[in-house]
């Protein structure tokens, strides 16, 4: 019997900290089967958040322009 695994890209957050465990650049973000996920390579810190949550939260509002000159 053959499985087959799907790779899942990982990335990790600059200057993300843990909220559990407090350690610095330990978390990495991914997907999931369309659900974005966050969690700690030092602890057993996991949070997921479907897309429409994501899209929920997106309130669209600029906040700044940058021009470059």
């Amino acid at each position: 019997m053959t499985t087959t695994t799907k790779k899942v890209k990982k990335r990790f957050v600059a200057g993300a900290k843990c909220p559990k465990c407090k350690a610095k650049e330990s978390i990495v973000l991914f997907k999931d089967n369309g659900i974005e996920t966050v969690e700690c390579v030092e602890c057993d810190y996991r949070e997921q958040q479907t897309e429409e949550k994501v899209a929920k939260k997106a309130t669209g509002a600029v906040i700044g322009v940058f021009k470059p000159e």
